[in-house]
């Protein structure tokens, strides 16, 4: 610390909050302790009595921690993200659209190890609307060395670490799978609720099609809806049951298959896979009928965001993605997925 006259204090940081008192109308603190001195505070802090005061001595090593959260924002604010106002040093970031979320998780862990730094955002890879919140940044004191926020600067150098990813796939194919529908003996379920869960991410059903058990007439359905969606659903027909021909028939229409099986319950039977130019073609096991929450849903907005998605992928669901199966469902705002 350093005492200064007011008159001189002009650029410099309060090192303690200062209190205001004016009898009969207002007693509070009136600048809080990191505050940057303007031309407009003399005379108010010359009515206080203040003609000293206490400042930290800073020279060009280093930042007020208001500089150094703006530099946080900038290596953060990607594609698509808002930010709002500087606040005792912390920045609030927001979603600008409806889209996937997605966080440079190298890039954050390099920067939080940076000490005094801190990145806090929300799991990425998940689906968020335009306003949501996304991360806040800031520093751990109120005046930190610039070297520090220049090396968490070079880390990100090549692209900031948060984006918002727009729902770029917006048609889908259906393929109802199994005899019990095709001959009409039960009514299709499973088509309504895909129908609600695609339009959540802007992705309209423009065909829809009903095959009869056997891989062949299943291929058959596959291959007529090929070049006429962005994406497409296969219905049932997805476990180890010899009569299930659903992962063979995706097999038999040219598909090349990412998975059949993922580590996540409900949903362990879930199959990706994608055609030669990028169309991802889906199996999806009953649960995704009647659970709220699945695999499925961990996956669609990602693919509906245009990411072609690889085993490894699949890998990183097995730890949270274990649905818990609470009697009041709570998902998106739970572990599951995370």
């Amino acid at each position: 610390m350093k005492l200064i006259k007011t008159t001189d204090a002009v650029g410099h940081v309060l090192c303690h909050d200062m209190t205001q008192i004016i009898p009969g109308e207002y007693k509070g603190t009136r600048f809080c302790k990191g505050h940057v001195v303007t031309e407009e505070d003399i005379p108010i802090l010359l009515s206080m009595g203040k003609e000293n005061l206490y400042i930290f001595e800073t020279d060009e090593s280093m930042l007020h921690e208001n500089d150094a959260a703006e530099i946080l924002c900038k290596i953060c604010k990607g594609e698509n993200v808002d930010r709002g106002e500087v606040k005792e040093g912390k920045i609030e970031l927001t979603a600008a659209i409806d889209g996937l979320f997605t966080v440079d998780r190298e890039k954050l862990n390099a920067v939080n190890s940076i000490e005094e730094l801190m990145i806090a955002t929300r799991k990425g890879d998940t689906a968020v609307k335009k306003g949501d919140k996304l991360a806040g940044t800031r520093v751990i004191p109120l005046v930190i060395e610039k070297e520090k926020l220049d090396r968490a600067t070079a880390i990100t150098a090549s692209a900031p670490i948060l984006h918002v990813l727009p729902y770029t796939l917006q048609t889908a194919a259906i393929i109802t799978t199994g005899s019990e529908v095709f001959h009409g003996r039960i009514e299709d379920k499973f088509t309504p609720v895909l129908v609600e869960k695609l339009r959540a991410y802007g992705v309209t059903v423009t065909e829809h099609l009903t095959a009869d058990d056997g891989v062949d007439n299943i291929a058959n359905a596959v291959n007529s809806v090929k070049g006429k969606a962005d994406m497409i659903l296969c219905t049932g027909g997805m476990s180890v049951d010899p009569d299930d021909n659903t992962p063979g028939a995706i097999r038999q229409s040219g598909a090349n298959i990412v998975t059949y099986g993922a580590p996540v319950l409900p949903g362990a039977m879930f199959l990706l896979g994608y055609f030669d130019d990028g169309t991802p073609i889906m199996g999806l096991p009953g649960c995704v009928m009647y659970a709220k929450a699945t695999i499925f849903d961990l996956v669609l907005p990602r693919i509906a965001a245009g990411m072609k998605l690889g085993k490894a992928d699949f890998v990183m669901y097995g730890e949270g993605g274990l649905c818990l199966g609470c009697e009041k469902c709570t998902y998106p705002h739970c572990p599951f997925g995370k």
